[in-house]
């Protein structure tokens, strides 16, 4: 009986595979292998690591192939086994072992879908205990590179002595066993990094499937996967993608599932309450000439705004003409005059007086609207300009109840750490469900006696309308 040996080699975010009779290697039909003829070996992409070495590992207890016995030289995986001993863990919750538990029958690959506040990083952190590899962490924000920076340090130590962690990412290139890394950073240096990891986890997924970002996932090779996400699902349908990238959804609760659960111990109750916001005269005219300039002109060019390249072809358009460019302009002005209405600051001031005391964040859209919610009120603001020590400083005040308002555009959707609040109030924002459930999450932290509220302030009779019904779609409102 002859012997059949393969060799497996990362190479550049790819596997190489080489076997001393090229056509028997070729006839085992191995998943997502294409024959190279530059480099006169099978190649495959790296994310696919697991499944092919399954199916090695099936024919080779079939015990012959092809008339020959098989043998499996791996040189393509450099991650470790660990020793992570985990300290100060808290108790998983309920839902937060079923999703664990999911996720190994799932054989380690697969997203895990739970609202903002309800302990997703937990259930990460026991996913690589019980894994003891060699684990990189990627989130889209420095800001939660850090937070996960400095959960993994204080989880794991070895003898006592905090587990070293390494960065990659913000100005750091430091790779240790455990190492965390933006997307951008990951999408950059994956090609390299890709075989030196057992489990990546890939925080707030749902921006993976972007096509530089999604390319980095294939150049990894880690065969234990796990996403993190409130909201996967995506308009462009794109979130089709994390099943490849990731695995499927392997578990998942809703913001209301929770609240039932336990008797809300999970997450606060809350009320959502719309106001309607009715422009000023001046405001509704300037809207309604805007409005009809911009319609009018998609009109003329038969542009369906509802179809999904509508506002792409609506781009394309609209700059080869000066009536396209007074058209967007338009577009520009009645969403200006819609979200940042007069009445909508009087509006925040009722509902701030209604609430004395209590720590309310204050969302818009823009910059220009949060600075102005801040001169109105004299609150201070975190936009995406704020240095993390301003930003550290602010959001301590805020812990503490020193500052108990703040202002803020789309830097606390997601990527920080939010201190409890009871109150947010949406002055403007995009039409997303994701965004409305970070939001709405914001405040769903639980406390003795404590009913959370977020106001959404709507301008009535604009595009505004159509925005809130779009991003109101989800089982939190049902």
């Amino acid at each position: 009986m002859l012997l059949l040996s393969i060799e497996l080699r990362f190479f550049a975010g790819t596997l190489e595979l080489r076997g001393d009779d090229a056509d028997a290697l070729a006839a085992l039909e191995l998943p997502h292998c294409t024959h190279d003829e530059r480099t006169a070996c099978l190649r495959a992409p790296a994310v696919a690591y697991a499944e092919i070495l399954l199916a090695l590992l099936r024919l080779q207890k079939q015990g012959v192939v092809a008339g020959e016995a098989l043998a499996v030289v791996d040189h393509a995986r450099r991650y470790e086994e660990l020793v992570l001993v985990p300290c100060a863990s808290p108790p998983l919750r309920g839902y937060q072992s079923e999703a664990l538990s999911a996720w190994k029958q799932a054989r380690g690959r697969g997203v895990v879908v739970l609202p903002t506040g309800a302990g997703k990083t937990e259930v990460a952190l026991a996913a690589i205990a019980d894994r003891q590899r060699s684990t990189l962490v990627v989130a889209p924000t420095l800001d939660l590179v850090r937070q996960w920076h400095q959960a993994l340090s204080k989880r794991f130590a070895n003898d006592g002595v905090p587990h070293p962690v390494g960065l990659v990412g913000g100005g750091e290139h430091t790779v240790l066993p455990l190492t965390v890394t933006t997307y951008d950073s990951a999408w950059a240096h994956m090609e390299h990094l890709g075989n030196r990891f057992g489990v990546v986890v890939f925080d707030e997924c749902h921006h993976l499937v972007a096509d530089s970002y999604a390319l980095a996932a294939r150049l990894c090779l880690a065969p234990y996967r796990l996403g993190l996400s409130a909201t996967p699902e995506r308009p462009d349908g794109k979130d089709a993608l994390l099943d490849e990238l990731v695995g499927p959804i392997v578990a998942r609760k809703e913001i209301d599932e929770l609240q039932q659960d336990q008797g809300g111990a999970y997450l606060a109750d809350y009320d959502v309450v719309t106001v309607t916001v009715e422009l000023s005269v001046a405001e509704r005219a300037a809207y309604d000439q805007a409005r009809a300039t911009y319609k009018n002109f998609v009109l003329d060019q038969r542009i369906s705004m509802g179809s999904p390249d509508g506002w792409q072809r609506f781009l394309r358009v609209a700059h080869k003409s000066s009536e396209g460019r007074a058209a967007f302009a338009a577009w520009r002005l009645q969403k200006r005059l819609a979200t940042a209405a007069e009445q909508k600051l009087s509006h925040v001031d009722d509902i701030l007086q209604r609430h004395p005391g209590v720590r309310v964040l204050v969302f818009s859209d823009d910059n220009a609207t949060a600075y102005a919610v801040s001169r109105r009120f004299l609150v201070p603001v975190i936009s995406h300009q704020t240095k993390v020590k301003e930003r550290s400083r602010l959001l301590q005040a805020f812990a503490d109840g020193t500052l108990p308002v703040l202002a803020t555009s789309r830097v606390l959707n997601e990527g920080i750490d939010v201190p409890d609040a009871q109150v947010a109030v949406i002055v403007s924002g995009s039409g997303t469900v994701r965004e409305h459930v970070q939001r709405l999450g914001r405040v769903l932290r639980p406390r003795p006696g404590k009913r959370a509220v977020l106001y959404e302030l709507v301008s009535s009779n604009t595009n505004e309308t159509f925005t809130s019904e779009r991003r109101r779609d989800h089982v939190a409102y049902r």
